[in-house]
């Protein structure tokens, strides 16, 4: 019997990325198979060029592939809402738009019309990523962190089954970055949705993750493993020493 548990199943995932003259180039991703549960918020960890980004994208719906992603046990070869994807770019926003036409532009395209009803949901999310007073604002406006910030309550209000997340905070500072770790922790404890964060910082991974896969450089799954630690988790919580070193070698091999 399927587990109803898992919100989402990749099976036999292969991607090649070549042009006409390069036939025999080697697969991105080779036979990755990979189930998430509900409500799970996978830490993705890997090399350059191991093909996390690609997966995700796949996952996404952004590109052909062979094998099969099923969200919910139908397929989930094109994109949809039910997947939302955060990028690392700050400019991901609309920068002609305020903070608020923002998060309500999706949901106009979705079929939302009411002027409150899209007041409500905007000012409610950006309430959850702590930026409840920038509703008029334009995103030249604001900083890196809060730029991130108004990405995640636009990929929230959608009310995604999952939402993917592409090393969105590498190009902040370190406070920042901590900062938002702590409000993605709070946030993920409280949303209905499942978080697959893809990072290159080990801590960042085990801060935030209830489960940390490592991909090699072939782009198959090296390490599966469930975070046990009990959060919130910082450098002085016991066992996280041992787990980053296990992480950290895999990551060199």
């Amino acid at each position: 019997m399927e587990n109803t548990d898992n919100i989402l199943e990749i099976k036999h995932l292969t991607k090649v990325y070549q042009d006409e003259t390069d036939t025999g180039a080697d697969p991105i991703l080779a036979d990755l198979n990979l189930k998430v549960g509900r409500k799970e918020f996978l830490s993705v960890l890997g090399p350059s060029g191991c093909g996390k980004t690609t997966m995700l994208r796949c996952i996404a719906g952004f590109e052909t592939y062979n094998g099969e992603i099923l969200v919910d046990g139908v397929s989930a070869a094109k994109p949809g809402t039910d997947r939302i994807m955060v990028f690392q770019d700050f400019n991901q926003i609309f920068p002609w738009q305020t903070v608020e036409k923002n998060i309500q532009y999706p949901l106009r395209l979705q079929g939302i019309k009411d002027k409150e009803q899209l007041q409500a949901v905007s000012d409610e999310y950006l309430k959850k990523v702590n930026l409840d007073g920038v509703q008029k604002k334009y995103p030249h406006q604001l900083s890196g962190g809060m730029k991130q910030r108004v990405a995640i309550a636009r990929a929230l209000a959608q009310k995604p089954k999952i939402i993917l997340m592409d090393e969105p905070f590498a190009a902040l500072d370190a406070m920042t970055r901590n900062r938002l770790q702590v409000e993605l922790l709070n946030i993920s404890s409280q949303e209905d949705c499942t978080f697959i964060f893809i990072t290159h910082n080990i801590q960042e991974a085990i801060v935030l993750g209830d489960r940390i896969i490592v991909m090699s450089k072939k782009g198959e799954i090296k390490v599966d493993e469930k975070n046990g630690l009990k959060k919130p988790i910082t450098p002085a919580t016991p066992g996280y020493g041992e787990m980053w070193q296990r992480f950290h070698d895999a990551l060199e091999v």
